[in-house]
């Protein structure tokens, strides 16, 4: 018989392996997603470069996107997702459905009224608020212009975006993750095609973007539909009394209230970085987004994937009071972030030059604009791990459908963030505003931890514990796995030199990421690692069949 350890560590296994096998899909429609989105970066680093017309695309399409994260992401993941469930779990009579459905049918409705009414004004009051994003600098009247303009042309996005991440909502709470996995990929797709096919016919190549932005939104939202209605729910609107009165949607409101301090914060940390950037040096800002696009490829394989994933997992074991999977889930899925994150920091850190050259190294984006990218994505990088953790460590506060927790912890991060920034860009320009989020993340992942001790029901201590040794374990052999990389880096990229960035730095780029992956993996598998065994030992045993 198995004793109670053998149990325990054979349920964690089937735990870890439930995580990966489930994410897995998901993980390759993020791939592709993230890879595109790449591209779409690659994009306007061709056409637009490091320029002060780059900075103005820049800053207008990260207008709506923060004020996305308030009407579409937070609002879905926080208060929409655990409500949602919570319906599906009474849904045993046909009185309970329409009830489910009324919730539906009032969410939307109030979804749709508040983010139409904002965009409207938001329109309206475009240059005020590209000012504050200017910064208090003198700046070049024809960027802020066409900033104006672009900003405008992408405002609509921010509604059809949120009506997207509302049916995204729907699906995940009914636990399929396909179709919004591969909405991502139709949206950089249409913004890359849109670019290349209309920039010879407006203006400049950022309006050609501009209209792909939202044509790729809209798209988005359209494709989900469908899907949607599969499930058996409708979408539609009822009138405004019964949306704000709806006993789902005032649960929902409640639980949003807490992130909205939160979520403001957020946005003054986003305006005061890309005033700071602004204000440094033309081009920094853009520097910054390119640097921070190649953090979240490789950020959102993963992360976004398995925080996805979890989610509705979580906020079933926390409703039926089963801890110990709750717990179970918690640390594997950490795990699972640290033994991507650590070794992906490592490599980035001896190739990052390459991998910025070979990826953005085209049409207007010169050696200057490599050198200034590529100093600041050494310090963005340094911060994955946490970001990664953060991912994770948040949904399982929401999971308890406790939103004031990682608000509490995401507004030390902003003022955390803030004030470095604002300190160390004197001394170091743009690395110290890409250092200043790496520590503040590093604050953020250490707010979560103490504040989930707060947890009776959480064995936050083993959780911590745990993680801390697998980061250890994983850091020790990340830096073995790097030594062959760092001694075979400059051979390789003086035999390649003198060709196209796709030779001279492509073919180093994936080289050293061969030695540096099999290296890893030997590694793993000599030790037998609780991550990476079962699913090795799962694989072998279908192939046996």
């Amino acid at each position: 018989m198995k004793n109670n350890g053998e149990t325990e560590n054979t349920e964690n296994q089937k735990k870890t392996s439930s995580i990966a096998a489930k994410g897995l899909s998901l993980s390759v429609l993020t791939l592709g997603s993230r890879i595109l989105g790449l591209i779409r970066e690659m994009t306007k680093a061709h056409f637009l470069g490091t320029s002060s017309q780059s900075d103005a695309f820049s800053i207008a399409f990260l207008v709506p996107n923060l004020f996305r994260r308030l009407f579409a992401e937070n609002s879905i993941s926080v208060a929409f997702i655990p409500t949602f469930k919570s319906y599906l779990k009474a849904n045993s009579t046909d009185e309970d459905k329409k009830t489910t459905q009324e919730f539906i049918s009032s969410t939307f409705t109030l979804l749709c009224f508040l983010v139409t009414t904002f965009v409207v004004l938001c329109m309206f009051l475009t240059p005020l608020i590209l000012r504050i994003f200017y910064g208090f600098k003198k700046y070049d009247i024809d960027s802020f212009g066409e900033a104006v303009i672009l900003t405008r042309m992408m405002f609509p996005y921010l509604a059809v975006i949120s009506i997207a991440a509302f049916f995204q909502g729907i699906l995940n709470g009914e636990k399929i993750f396909s179709p919004s996995g591969f909405t991502p990929i139709l949206f950089n797709g249409i913004v890359i095609a849109f670019t290349y096919i209309f920039a010879p016919h407006t203006a400049n190549p950022a309006r050609a973007m501009a209209i792909g932005v939202v044509t790729g939104g809209t798209v988005q939202a359209l494709f989900q539909l469908p899907f949607v209605l599969k499930t058996n729910w409708t979408v539609s609107l009822t009138s405004l009394k019964k949306a704000f009165t709806n006993p789902g949607t005032r649960r929902v409101l409640k639980l949003i209230a807490p992130t909205i301090v939160g979520m403001a914060a957020y946005q003054l940390n986003d305006i005061f970085s890309t005033a700071i950037a602004n204000k440094v040096n033309e081009g920094l800002v853009s520097s910054l987004q390119y640097s921070l696009r190649l953090q979240e490829l490789i950020l959102g394989i993963f992360a976004v994937t398995i925080g996805t994933v979890i989610l509705p997992d979580l906020t079933g074991f926390a409703k039926q009071k089963e801890w110990a999977d709750f717990n179970k889930m918690l640390t594997n899925a950490l795990k699972i972030m640290i033994l991507i994150s650590i070794p992906v920091t490592a490599y980035c850190i001896i190739m990052k030059r390459s991998l910025v050259a070979v990826l953005f190294a085209t049409g207007r984006f010169n050696e200057k604009s490599i050198d200034t990218t590529t100093a600041v994505f050494h310090f963005h990088i340094i911060g994955l791990v946490f970001i990664a953790l953060n991912r994770i460590l948040s949904p399982s506060f929401y999971a308890q459908e406790d939103a004031v927790s990682p608000t509490v912890a995401g507004i030390i991060n902003v003022v955390v963030n803030i004030a470095l920034a604002y300190v160390l860009s004197i001394p170091m320009g743009g690395e110290g505003i890409a250092l200043a989020l790496s520590i503040a993340s590093a604050v953020n992942t250490l707010i979560l931890f103490a504040l989930l001790f707060r947890k009776q029901s959480v064995d936050a201590k083993h959780i911590l514990s745990a993680s801390v040794l697998y980061t250890l374990k994983i850091a020790l052999f990340s830096v073995v796995a790097a030594v062959p990389v760092y001694f075979v880096r400059a051979p390789l990229l003086k035999a390649f030199e003198g060709h196209s960035r796709w030779v001279s730095y492509g073919i180093p780029v994936a080289v050293s990421g061969i030695i540096f992956a099999a290296a890893g993996v030997v590694l793993l598998l000599v030790t037998k690692d609780s991550v990476i065994w079962p699913l090795v030992k799962k694989i072998a045993k279908k192939a046996a069949k």
